[in-house]
């Protein structure tokens, strides 16, 4: 049985065991983490996973000065969206990373291409949200004059208006807000050569929540089925992905016909783990492996056979951020 054919067999396996309600918290983080009907990445992920490995799962939005609090006093049975900077967190189980997160420098100026390491920020102003700067692993950085920012738009703001010449931010909310710059026919941002942090999000559950490891450990187990089969992207809204899928220590593309084409660029594709495309790479499209690049662009749609409805339907999304065009509109009209 090969590894995708195995993790999916697992996952069906785990779903028809039902385990308990919990009641997860996060606190906002545009794109990723919202309510009230707004993109978020994470909440998809996190609620589809659980449901996929027999988890009911009730997620709540709360400010982040109230999350700790109400993890440690049993308000709520864990986090859905913790990442890690730094931080020690006692008394919960954590899942393995589902959602890499890389933190750039990003710029209106295309040096900042030159960037690779914190240390050639020195002595300049540099924007960044609170969720960062208040964590250990950002405190131990020196010499650099950070302008904190309770929000994501706030964050950008301070690029927009030159108040800060450069911005610490992730990867995704560069792409997004990209996207809107060229929508505007605006020049777009540039940015490091290399994630200057790493982190990622995960699953913390109370370690005296009713079955917290079994959750954990399916949660784990529904995530990496969903990773390789194409779910994700769909979840992501991302065209390609990157992972080892067959574990040979090579990463491998991962695609979904809902979502990407044959014309998304492979350059674009968004790592999972930490392991280099190679030329033995192959390619998974909707969980079918093709040892070579033809044959997966071949199992893609392409658009000028598809059905009128499936061309409505690219046109539609071509172009579309996850960030709010109207809301960012004032910052698109300063830059």
């Amino acid at each position: 049985m090969s590894v995708l054919s195995h993790a999916n067999a697992q996952l069906a396996e785990q779903s028809n065991e039902k385990l308990n309600n919990v009641t997860l918290a996060a606190a906002p983080f545009e794109t990723y983490v919202n309510d009230d009907g707004e993109p978020a990445r994470v909440n998809e992920l996190v609620f589809t996973a659980l449901a996929q490995s027999g988890t009911d799962a009730n997620l709540k939005v709360m400010r982040q000065a109230f999350l700790g609090s109400a993890v440690r006093a049993g308000r709520v049975d864990g986090e859905y969206a913790l990442l890690d900077m730094g931080q020690q967190i006692e008394g919960v189980i954590t899942s393995n990373v589902f959602l890499p997160l890389y933190l750039y420098a990003a710029s209106k100026d295309a040096d900042v291409e030159q960037i690779k390491i914190f240390q050639h920020l020195k002595r300049n102003r540099v924007a960044i949200e609170n969720r960062f700067a208040n964590t250990p692993n950002f405190r131990l950085i020196k010499d650099i004059k950070w302008s904190r920012n309770p929000s994501t738009f706030d964050a950008f703001r301070q690029l927009a208006d030159d108040r800060a010449p450069y911005l610490i931010t992730s990867e995704l909310l560069i792409r997004e807000f990209n996207t809107l710059l060229a929508n505007d026919r605006e020049e777009t941002l540039h940015y490091s050569a290399k994630p200057l942090m790493k982190s990622g999000f995960q699953l913390a559950i109370r370690d005296d929540v009713p079955n917290a490891q079994k959750i954990i450990n399916n949660f784990n187990t529904a995530v990496s089925a969903m990773q390789q089969n194409g779910q994700y992207n769909k979840l992501l809204q991302v065209d390609w992905l990157r992972k080892d899928i067959n574990l040979d220590g090579i990463a491998d593309y991962i695609g979904h016909s809902d979502i990407t084409r044959a014309s998304s660029l492979l350059k674009t594709a968004y790592n999972l783990d930490s392991t280099p495309t190679s030329d033995d790479s192959v390619f998974v499209i909707d969980g079918t492996v093709f040892t070579s690049k033809a044959e997966a662009f071949n199992a893609l749609p392409n658009i000028e056979e598809n059905s009128i409805e499936a061309e409505k339907r690219d046109a539609m999304n071509k172009g579309i951020s996850l960030l709010d065009a109207t809301t960012y509109e004032t910052l698109l009209r300063r830059w």
